[in-house]
């Protein structure tokens, strides 16, 4: 049975447009897989807590050495992380901030990258200390960019830090298969915005059609764009 972590990460709401391309996708996939499971979880309304030094200290203790405190600290941490290895997809709504990710989604980021759960860690291997713990999972990124240009080749490329940043975080934890889909002109308006709202909306249609129950079934979609 198909599995779909939907995370929204706007604090906006009616005038989102994350919101809305990841809704329309949401029911899309829901047609093509009408006994699916959706996890929904919305973290730019209901934002998550930064890590803290009791975070810190309870994730890099071994778990069966963690006090009943630590083990709190840890909890929502926990369920964000149980919530991702269940999913099969993962599609995220994500706004571009200043150059980069908001504040909010990085609180995401932070509570899901766990030594133990989502990565391993030797320090003996001095060549490749770190593995990644989580595979077979697939994500799409709904990014929403005020200025235009800043896909591969773009004026603004240079200064696009959140789409090479997702890639290197989630390919540390073993998330390589990222799809990004963006919409941009959000500052300008008019026909450009509304040109790349449906050429965003085309791309989403197209891969909540192509997805099936199971990873191998979808080929092509391997890649950053």
């Amino acid at each position: 049975m198909a599995h779909l972590l939907h995370l929204d990460s706007s604090p906006r709401g009616d005038r989102s447009h994350t919101r809305r391309l990841t809704s329309e996708f949401v029911q899309r996939w829901r047609d093509v897989h009408p006994d699916g499971i959706v996890t929904y979880r919305d973290i730019g309304r209901n934002p998550l807590p930064h890590v803290t030094e009791s975070w810190i200290s309870a994730a890099f203790t071994p778990p069966n050495q963690r006090s009943a405190a630590m083990q709190c600290a840890l909890r929502l941490s926990d369920e964000l992380v149980d919530e991702l290895m269940k999913a099969d997809l993962i599609l995220a709504g994500i706004p571009f901030y200043n150059f980069g990710m908001p504040s909010g989604f990085k609180a995401y980021i932070d509570q899901i990258v766990r030594v133990g759960r989502t990565f391993a860690f030797d320090p003996a291997n001095k060549k490749t200390p770190y593995a990644p713990l989580v595979h077979g999972k697939r994500m799409i990124a709904v990014i929403s960019r005020g200025d235009g240009g800043y896909g591969p080749g773009g004026r603004n490329q240079q200064y696009n830090h959140l789409d090479p940043h997702l890639t290197t975080v989630l390919r540390f934890i073993g998330v390589d298969d990222l799809q990004i889909v963006a919409a941009e002109n959000d500052e300008y308006g008019g026909a450009d915005l509304v040109d790349s709202l449906e050429s965003a909306r085309r791309q989403l249609h197209e891969l909540a059609s192509e997805f099936k129950s199971h990873p191998q079934e979808v080929a092509g979609l391997n890649r950053v764009s």
